[in-house]
C-alpha cells in the first residue's frame, strides 16, 4: 500500500476544536454490512443500534497532564512531554522518562520545571530520534505525582488552543482508570455514564483492555509504502476476562464492538497466534490492508488524519475505497473530524 493510498482533502474548518456537549450528541456514520449502505445518526442511538448479547470492549486508561513547562539552566524556554517512565523507577535516586523535548537541548542540559513555588531539577540524560530523550528528574520527586499537580493536557496539535480547565474533563472517558497516556481514546470521549448504563439494562454487556496511549499516534506514515512506516511501540494490557467475555458474547451470537482503534490493537495483540491469549506488553502491531481483524466484529471510532497509520487500520474493515468514500461523504455532510470530533460504527467485513 502506497502512503498517498490514504490521503485525502479536507477542510480546515471541520477539525474540531472543542468537543459537543453533551458527549454522545456526536454524530455517528454508521456504515452497513453491504457495500454502499450508510446512515445518519448520534451517538446516543447507539441504544437503538446496539441489542442484547452484543458487547462494547473499553479501553480504561486515563490521559495525565503530561505537559510540563521551564527552562533551561542557561535560560531557554522548554517544554517536556511525559510519555512513559524508564524501568525500574527508582524515585531516591531520580526517575527517568521517555520524554519529547521542545527547545534546543543536548545531552547533560541542566533544566528547571515550572511547580508551585518550588520548581524542581532534571537533566538530559540521552538523545533519541524524533525529538525524543532521556530525561532524570531531581531525586525524591515522584513524577506522576508532580505532573497531576503542575502538568496540562496534552491536547493534540491540531487543535489550536492550549488546554484549560474544561479540557482537564472532558480530554478523558467517563471510564478512565489506569492513568498512563498522553492522548485520549477518542472513541471513548462519546460516551455518558446514562448512556452506559442504558446499554447495560439492555443486556449490552462491557469488557475492559488497557492501552496507554503515546505520541506516535499522531505521527503520519512518512514513506512511500506503507509497510515501511516504523511503527509507534505502546504498552497495552488484554485479560484472560476480556478474551473469555469475546468468546461468550460470539458463541451466544453477540457482536463484539471494539470501541476505538487502540482496542483493535490491543486485541490484535491478543489474537497474535491462532488462538487468543491473554497478553501483558509493549505491542508494535502495525494493522493495514490486507490483514484481517480477528479480535472484533465492529469498530466505533472516530474521523482520522490523512496518511495515518491509524487510517490504514480502519481501512482493514472495509477496505480502502469504501473507506475513503465515506470520509468524503462524511466530508461533504460536515462531520466534524479528529480527537474532538464525530465518529463512525464500521463492521467488519472481512472476518470469517
Amino acid at each position: 500500500m502506497h502512503v498517498e493510498d490514504l490521503n485525502y482533502a479536507h477542510p480546515p474548518e471541520l477539525v474540531a476544536q472543542t468537543p459537543c456537549e453533551p458527549r454522545d450528541a456526536a454524530r455517528l456514520l454508521t456504515i452497513g454490512r453491504n457495500a454502499g449502505e450508510k446512515s445518519d445518526h448520534h451517538v446516543r442511538d447507539l441504544r437503538s443500534l446496539l441489542a442484547k448479547g452484543d458487547l462494547l470492549v473499553l479501553n480504561t486508561t486515563k490521559v495525565i497532564p503530561a505537559r510540563l513547562k521551564g527552562h533551561k539552566e542557561s535560560g531557554g524556554q522548554v517544554e517536556i512531554l511525559l510519555i512513559h517512565p524508564l524501568e525500574p523507577l527508582a524515585v531516591d535516586e531520580g526517575e527517568s522518562w521517555n520524554c519529547m523535548v521542545r527547545g534546543k537541548v543536548r545531552q547533560g542540559t541542566k533544566l528547571i520545571l515550572q511547580g508551585g513555588t518550588q520548581p524542581i531539577t532534571a537533566s538530559i540524560d540521552a538523545i533519541g530520534q524524533d525529538a525524543h530523550r532521556t530525561v532524570r528528574f531531581q531525586a525524591g520527586i515522584d513524577v506522576l505525582d508532580f505532573a497531576m499537580s503542575y502538568g496540562a493536557v496534552p491536547l493534540p496539535p491540531y487543535i489550536r488552543r492550549d488546554a484549560d480547565e474544561y479540557d482537564e474533563a472532558r480530554y478523558q472517558s467517563v471510564f478512565a482508570q489506569q492513568p498512563g497516556s498522553v492522548a485520549a481514546p477518542t472513541a471513548s470521549l462519546h460516551f455518558t455514564p446514562e448512556l452506559l448504563s442504558d446499554l447495560e439494562d439492555m443486556g449490552v454487556r462491557q469488557a475492559h483492555v488497557e492501552l496507554r496511549v503515546g505520541p506516535g499516534t499522531f505521527k503520519p506514515v512518512e514513506h512511500e509504502r506503507v509497510e515501511d512506516h516504523p511503527i509507534h511501540h505502546e504498552w497495552c494490557h488484554c485479560s484472560a476476562e476480556t478474551i473469555e467475555a469475546i468468546a461468550r458474547a460470539r458463541k451466544e451470537g453477540g457482536r463484539v464492538i471494539a470501541v476505538g482503534t487502540t482496542v483493535v490493537r490491543t486485541l490484535e495483540s491478543a489474537w497474535e497466534n491462532e488462538i487468543p491469549q491473554p497478553f501483558s506488553g509493549w505491542t508494535a502491531r502495525f494493522l493495514y490492508p490486507p490483514q484481517v481483524i480477528r479480535g472484533c466484529d465492529y469498530l466505533l471510532t472516530n474521523f482520522h488524519l490523512p496518511k495515518s497509520t491509524l487510517l490504514a487500520l480502519v481501512a482493514c474493515f472495509i477496505g480502502r475505497d469504501e473507506l475513503l468514500g465515506n470520509y468524503h461523504y462524511a466530508i461533504e455532510q460536515k462531520y466534524r473530524l479528529f480527537s474532538y470530533g464525530d465518529a463512525m460504527l464500521v463492521p467488519n467485513r472481512f472476518i470469517e
